[in-house]
């Protein structure tokens, strides 16, 4: 296999995207699907057992959109890379874009790239998973179909020694379309303590890939974070997914027009046409 080929191959193992043609009007995103690293990163200096932890992926988090996909018939895009190589959940200008730490643990396979280092891990990974969203979402509207972007991730019980309340969290920004009704949905069950804007908000950076392919289109969206402690195994991803999925099928967003959008730094954005 010749050099560029092999480019071509790493770049089309960077992303997945499953039941393309799907009737549902929700696409579901894994930004942090997989902790895999290509062979050429060995484990960028890390013991294997960092690479189960949280800060190689959202553990948990892929069987959760795999089955809600399946259930609502819906179209999943998943990142095959994991986010120590680069996070797609980041905009190229971020300081976190390839950590060299990530949370408390230092990442010495990321320590000093060169700028062709950086680019070469933006066309393997980043450019790849964000071309896939954008041709889903492209052709959906270019066909008039109703599209609404749902992201899918899992988070620790405790972070730098603070604990996390909450076993599920919505995140959202002035756009509450999507958001409102589903948090509403969430707390009439019983014993369901939600967090809305917690563990992050669009403030902490981490709305990157819904303000990039559905709040620049005007699209409704919203960013679903469950505690990795209650999805670590098939019991507890399917108690989520079947939960998910039943209150999306009957999910209508809240009527009105787009809220201005803005990007999470403050700056205003032009919308993609």
């Amino acid at each position: 296999m010749g050099k560029g080929q092999a480019v071509l191959r790493a770049m089309s193992n960077a992303v997945r995207v499953t039941n393309r043609a799907g009737r549902s009007p929700y696409v579901i995103i894994c930004d942090h699907a997989s902790n895999h690293l290509p062979a050429s990163f060995g484990t960028l200096g890390l013991d294997a057992a960092e690479m189960q932890r949280h800060i190689a992926w959202d553990p948990g988090a892929l069987p959760v959109a795999e089955r809600m996909a399946e259930g609502l018939d819906a179209t999943l895009v998943q990142s095959c890379v994991s986010r120590l190589a680069i996070d797609c959940n980041r905009p190229l200008a971020a300081h976190d874009l390839i950590p060299e730490i990530s949370e408390t643990t230092a990442i010495p396979g990321n320590a000093a790239l060169t700028s062709a280092q950086r680019e070469a891990r933006v066309a393997l990974s980043w450019r790849p998973f964000h071309d896939a969203i954008d041709e889903v979402v492209s052709e959906r509207l270019a066909e008039g179909r109703e599209t609404r972007l749902v992201s899918v991730h899992s988070f620790t019980p405790v972070y730098k020694g603070v604990s996390r309340p909450w076993p599920i969290g919505i995140i959202h920004d002035e756009d509450a379309r999507l958001a409102v009704p589903l948090i509403a949905a969430l707390q009439r069950l019983d014993g369901i303590n939600v967090g809305i804007n917690e563990p992050y908000s669009p403030a902490d950076r981490v709305y990157f890939t819904l303000e990039h392919h559905g709040r620049s289109r005007g699209l409704p969206c919203a960013m679903i974070e469950i505690r990795n402690d209650e999805i670590p195994a098939q019991t507890g991803q399917r108690k989520w997914a079947d939960l998910l999925t039943g209150i999306f099928a009957e999910l209508e967003p809240e009527a009105g027009e787009a809220a201005p959008f803005r990007t999470s730094d403050g700056r205003a954005a032009q919308s993609k046409a």
